[in-house]
Formats: C-alpha cells, structure tokens, sequence
C-alpha cells in the first residue's frame, strides 16, 4: 500500500502528466478559428453587414493576441488561478453573445459585442500562457519540441470542436456559440490543478526521447482521422450514430499520450543514473560558456571582419577570427578602439532596442502581410463557402485548423533542418510558406471547383508556418532575455493584419459587390412583377449577401500580392542574416 501511495504521488508529480494536461488544455485554445462557423450565426441573427462581422473578427483577433496581462498574471498568481481567470473570462464573453444571439437577452451595440468577443477570446491567453510557461520550464531541454506540440495542438482545436458540435446535432446552429462558452471552461476547471511546475529538470529519463515519439506521431495521426472525418461527414449523410463512433474514437486519441505518465509512473523503474548526470550538467555547460563568449566577441568585430574570410574552411576560419579577436582586443586595451554601444544580433535585445533595428521590422510587416491574409481568410470562411453555394462551412473550418496544425509541427521541424544542416537562415522557410499562401489566395479568388479545398489547405499550411518560424527567429536574432515582450509585441502583428485586411479590403468589397446585386435584382423585379418589389421593400432590413465568386475574388487577389511582397521582406531578411546564422549554427554544420 505505501508503495503503490508513493507511485500514485510520482504520477501527481510528473511532468510527462503535466504536458497531457497542457495539450489538453490548448486544444481549447483555438476557439478563435471557430469564428468563421460562428459568425454567420451572428450575423443573421442581428442583421449585421459584413462590415460589421469584420469589426467583431478584429475585436476576436485582439482579444487572440493581446497576452500582456496574461503574462504578467502568471508571473503574480498561481498557474491555476490564472487558468480560471481565463475560463472566467471566455464563459462570460461567449455566454453572453450566445444569449444576445439566441434572444435571451436584449440586443447591445457593436462596441458592447466586440468587448464581449475581445473578453472570450482573450481567455484563451491565459490557456497559452500557463500551459507554455509551466511545461518549458518542466523540459528546460526540450523547448522546441514543447511549444510546437503545444502551439500545434491550440491550431487543431477548432476542428476538435467542430467534431464535437456534429456530435450534439443541434438544429441551433447557436448552440455551437454555446459549446465555446461552456466547453473550455470544464475542461479548464477539471485539469487547472494539474499543470503546473514540478521539479521536471529532476525527471530525465531515457523514455523521454520514445515519449516525444510517441506524441509526434499521436499528433499525425489525430490530423489525418479528423481530415478523413471531416471529408466523409461532408460527402456522405451520415447516421447519428456513426458520428458518436467517430468522435469516441476521437476521444480515444487525444487520451492516448496519458500513456506515457502511466508507464513512467507504474510501471518502469525509476531512473537515479539520469537525474545523477543532470546533476553534474553545470559542468557540462562550462564549454557552451566559451563558445557563447566566442560569439559575443565575434559580434563585435562584426564590421571589422573582411567578409571572404567566411567562405574560408573551418579551421582557417577560426584561426584568421581568433587572431583579428586578439588584436581588436590589443587594440581595445590601449584605447585605440572603443565597444560599440548595444547588443549585435544573436545577443540579448530588450524591446526597445529591437524596435530600432531593421531586421526587427522586416520580421513585423512580413509576419504582418502573411499571417495578417491568412487570418482574413479564416476569419471571412463562412461568408467565402456560402457564396461559392457550400451549405456547409463548418467542414472548411474544420480543415483549415487542421492545415494550421500541420503548418506548425512542419514549419518548425523543416525551418529546424534548414538551420541545423544547412547553417542557412530560417526566415527562408517563411518566404517558402508565403509563396505558397500566395498560390491559395489566387485559387480562392479563382472559385474553381474544388479550388476552395486546396485553397484552405495551402492558406492553412502557410498561416500556422508563420507561429512556428517566427517565435524560433526572434529568439535567434534578438536573444531570450525579454523574448517574452519581443514575441508580444510581434504577434500584434496578427490584428493589425486583420483590420486592414479583413476589416477595410475584405468587408468593403463583399458589401460592394451584396449592394451591386441587390440592385441588379431589384432592377430586374421591377420590370416584372410590382409584388416582388414589395417584398424585397419589406425585407430590405436584412443582411445583404453576395452569391459567386465575384464576392472574394478582388480580395483573394489582393492577399495573393501582398503574400509575394511578404516573401520578398523574408528574403531581404534572409539575405541581411546569412553571416550571423552561419556564425550560430556553422560550427556544427562543419
């Protein structure tokens, strides 16, 4: 009895139990995909316009993206108190636009909606935050691979809901705004003592590398069974009771890495070996210490370097750089040269500094003009499948989440190749992702048959790409000292690119293009029958809406160039970071 009571007590602890929970918690952290499935829903029951809808996907984009309370909540409350915040914060936003919509509650202005999609949404900030915080600092060596997982898992979840909703089966296309409201709050409840730190530099085991394996793969898998889920439910008019199969199934997935804590905890023998060598790693690191005094001492002779000296073999790269270090040194020391001011890149940078470096902003605008097209997209799915004839949109929410989640388990381990073997910078990988999305934006705007399929599926890739390579990038070129307000700051980008783009180009147009064909069938009902008049007279307070592919295609075209503009910033990047990825990463790669 005492020793099954110490293992239920290691299992409590452990942090493998820690990060389920986390990836738990950050599949409901993707509500804000689902609002292309919801605002329909909002829209004709409030009679808003387009421009309108667009004003509550900024007010949504904002509330995604805004983490800096969040971030300094966690730093002040426990784990667990800042998690219920959160699911505070998202009951009460949603809730309340769910009884607003369902006419349980009066109608409020367009500020007062867009406060309560701000507040629902920004809960999810405090799911990203404890999650992130608590597991990195459980697996202080395994930091990519943790945020990946858990970043990917926060892009799958619009389409875990979606699943969800399909299972309930509601005629009440409402009740999907009641399921984001209520869901994330019990599961948030449920698991909010759990994650949490836990000692987990003490917990290295040889498992650990099977266990990342396992939950690599557990992820693939989880995207292809949605993918294949979603086409069938979409293709063929499926029973209820196979829907139930498939979502127990579904369950059945995302239960499966508890494994992993399962089998440290009760069934393999605890490891003392491991945690003895993690004990003498202060050691181990004394080595890393030179190597990072050699870059820092590299950075300030950046100017002073002849550049053919990079192209120079390994060993007599070192020797022509360790000699210019000892006389720029000499030289230091007599007076004759002065250090320059501020950090170089790939040293520390605080915000400030950053923000006045060029190759901060080329990150900013081309993360601005990508993933800013891409968030129009999402945010506008509803509106783009109905006027292509789709009745049901849910499936191109649903698929698009899951392209974003392959988008970011993919971007980071290829941009992680092209660094590690290639000693190349990794902002390439984000040009590549851009052009692609450029492709999808043209198909989008095309409307071919078929075309809004891969259109989702290029966009999806693309947009999650950038959640993945650039967080990577910022903390190599500008250091991970204040890289929790340097990465803030960046992902304002997201809805700045949503207002411009989805809130002034995307809206206009639609509207543009409702009003031409309200009047076109006005015009036509005149001539023809004066009853028809009446009618469209009386109804002349609804929503307008747009059938075709004219509703988009301006748009779409204009996404498409400004994602080649945004490839071009990527690569301009590229180009101004070579030396100092090939200083970072060429000691390996040689």
């Amino acid at each position: 009895m005492v020793h099954l009571r110490e293992r239920l007590k290691g299992f409590v602890s452990n942090r493998w139990l820690v990060f389920v929970a986390a990836m738990w918690i950050q599949s409901c952290a993707g509500i804000g995909y689902l609002f292309g499935s919801i605002s329909p829903v909002i829209k004709s029951s409030l009679s808003y316009n387009q421009r309108q809808i667009a004003k509550l996907a900024v007010a949504k984009d904002l509330g995604d993206s805004v983490g800096f309370l969040a971030g300094s909540l966690c730093e002040i409350l426990p784990f667990w108190a800042a998690l219920l915040v959160g699911a505070l914060q998202n009951l009460i936003g949603y809730g309340l636009v769910w009884l607003i919509v369902t006419h349980r509650a009066p109608p409020l202005p367009l500020w007062a909606m867009c406060i309560l999609i701000f507040m629902g949404t920004n809960g999810e900030t405090y799911f990203n935050t404890a999650a992130l915080v608590s597991c990195v600092q459980n697996f202080p060596k395994s930091r990519g691979p943790i945020v990946g997982i858990l970043k990917g898992f926060a892009g799958l979840g619009g389409a875990i809901l979606t699943q969800v909703y399909a299972l309930i089966h509601s005629p009440d296309h409402a009740s999907l705004i009641f399921m984001v409201a209520v869901g994330p709050f019990m599961v948030i409840v449920a698991l909010m003592f759990i994650v949490r730190p836990v000692g987990g530099h003490r917990q290295v085991r040889p498992s650990d590398g099977p266990g990342f394996t396992f939950v690599y793969n557990v992820c693939l898998v989880l995207a292809a069974y949605l993918m294949g889920v979603m086409l069938v439910e979409d293709l063929v008019d499926l029973s209820h009771a196979v829907i139930v199969i498939f979502t127990v199934i579904l369950f059945l997935l995302l239960l499966l890495p508890i494994c992993i804590p399962i089998s440290m905890s009760f069934i393999e023998e605890a490891s003392p070996s491991m945690e003895e060598a993690l004990l003498l790693e202060p050691n181990k690191l004394v080595p890393d210490k030179a190597e990072s005094d050699t870059e820092v001492i590299f950075s300030e002779m950046e100017d002073e370097k002849p550049k053919e000296v990079d192209l120079l073999p390994a060993s007599e790269r070192q020797r022509r750089i360790a000699h210019l270090q000892a006389k720029l040194a000499q030289a230091a020391a007599e007076g004759a040269v002065r250090r320059r001011r501020g950090p170089h890149r790939g040293e520390d940078f605080t915000l400030m500094q950053a923000l006045i470096k060029a190759d901060f902003w080329l990150i900013f605008f081309s993360l601005l003009l990508g993933s800013g097209s891409g968030l129009t997209v999402i945010d506008n799915l509803g509106q783009m499948s109905q006027s292509l004839g789709y009745d049901n949109t849910h499936i191109f929410v649903s698929m698009i989440s899951i392209w974003n989640f392959l988008g970011r388990i993919g971007g980071g381990y290829f941009s992680e190749l092209i660094v590690r073997d290639y000693a190349y910078p990794r902002p390439v990988a984000m040009a590549v992702a851009q052009a692609v999305m450029s492709v999808g934006h043209f198909l989008l705007g095309m409307g071919w048959p078929g075309a809004m399929y891969i259109g989702t599926l290029l966009i999806g890739l693309g947009f999650g790409s950038h959640w993945a390579i650039v967080p990577a990038t910022a903390s190599e070129l500008f250091g991970l000292k204040k890289f929790g307000a340097l990465y803030n700051f960046l992902t304002l980008a997201n809805p700045a690119g949503s207002l411009v783009f989805s809130g002034l180009i995307a809206s206009y147009i639609y509207d543009r293009e409702a009003e031409k064909q309200a009047h076109q069938r006005h015009h036509h009902h005149s001539s023809h029958d004066l009853r028809l008049v009446v009618v469209e007279m009386l109804g002349a307070d609804k929503p307008l809406k747009c059938q075709g592919a004219i509703c988009f295609f301006l748009t779409s075209m204009i996404m498409s160039g400004l994602c080649i503009i945004a490839a071009v910033l990527s690569m301009i990047l590229v180009h101004r970071t070579k030396i100092v990825y090939a200083n970072l990463y060429g000691r390996s790669h040689t």
